[in-house]
């Protein structure tokens, strides 16, 4: 990488907060049991399940979202079912296919900013119970949303509650891939909280690896033994981390005095601001955030002077030629690096 250039690109560049090493450092000779069975894991869970306000709450500790998405999907699904996703979704479009991989279909229904809405799902859940030959036809077993969504959009609580609604109607579970849920519990625009989602989903996943963490995410299904044999699932899936306590520690410092509510406040700052300047100086956006993900319009000359100095990322070739940039911020964004991408524009 140029140390010249300033790098936009994602949110997971950086390494770890300090609170997160310094606990790293301070155990790092200690000897414990494997595989998420160490005292330090249990203490992760308890603050989780503190924060998420279920005592009983199935708490596991996964490398990466994907393999998060991947693991819980097919332990959720029976083999003759599939996930429902906006076309958008990160299972969808930015996962390799790892969710097919496993055996499942995603069904891919339509999108508004990222979102699913109760109504569309309703409508093909609707459509594929009354189906007369729907035992020819993939089934519905769960319902994959992102909080905030591959576009950095938000759920309302109210949508979530529709969402909700829409699925335990129908005996279809709800999933939660929480891979940035740090930026949107510090965004002023969510009305969304740990419980909420607790409440309203049958699992979720808790962003690590982009919101502080070297790596890392924690999978929360609310209700006890809703999944059996998960642990073993994960070691199939090899997902099984033999230094389990290594995950857990993490969580265990972003949960300790309310900081993961909080990580991802710098990433807000940070973003609102070089919105206001793209704002000020004429930039179109592709769609309107609230988040630390920005999605920019930019001609070809315009990207080709921007990316001279700043490595933002790809999302998007239109059809007049223009592309589609994504500006990411994160926890670690500097005042010094906004600035400077503010002058560059």
């Amino acid at each position: 990488m140029n140390e010249n250039k300033l790098y936009f690109m994602s949110d997971y560049m950086e390494g770890a907060r300090p609170e997160i090493l310094k606990r790293l450092v301070e155990t790092n000779l200690e000897k414990s049991p494997g595989y998420g069975t160490d005292a330090y894991s249990e203490a992760a869970r308890e603050k989780i399940r503190a924060a998420v306000g279920v005592n009983d709450a199935d708490v596991y500790f996964l490398v990466g979202g994907t393999q998060a998405n991947a693991t819980v999907i097919d332990a959720m699904l029976a083999s003759w079912q599939g996930v429902v996703a906006a076309r958008t979704g990160h299972i969808n479009v930015h996962e390799a296919g790892a969710v097919e991989f496993s055996g499942h279909k995603v069904i891919e229904l339509e999108q508004q900013n990222g979102k699913l809405s109760a109504q569309t799902v309703k409508k093909y859940l609707d459509a594929y119970f009354g189906d007369m030959n729907r035992d020819h036809v993939v089934m519905p077993g769960l319902v994959y949303i992102s909080h905030p969504t591959e576009l950095g959009t938000l759920y309302s609580l109210k949508e979530l509650k529709a969402l909700s609604r829409v699925c335990r109607k129908a005996g279809v579970r709800l999933y939660l891939d929480g891979a940035r849920l740090a930026y949107a519990l510090a965004c002023p625009e969510n009305d969304v909280t740990l419980r909420d989602i607790a409440r309203l989903c049958d699992a979720f996943y808790i962003g690590g690896t982009k919101c502080g963490a070297l790596f890392g995410e924690a999978v929360v299904f609310p209700k006890k033994g809703s999944v059996p044999h998960f642990f073993t699932i994960v070691k199939q899936h090899g997902a099984l981390l033999a230094k389990g306590r290594i995950a857990a520690l993490q969580f265990d410092a972003l949960f300790t005095d309310g900081l993961y509510e909080t990580v991802g406040k710098n990433a807000i700052d940070a973003a609102n601001r070089i919105r206001k300047a793209l704002v000020e100086k004429g930039y179109r956006f592709a769609i309107d955030t609230p988040t630390n993900q920005i999605f920019v319009v930019l001609d070809e000359e315009t990207d080709a002077r921007l990316s001279e100095g700043a490595e933002l990322d790809f999302w998007e070739k239109l059809e007049d030629g223009r592309v589609i940039k994504r500006i990411a911020t994160s926890w670690a964004t500097t005042e010094e690096d906004v600035e400077r991408l503010i002058g560059m524009l």
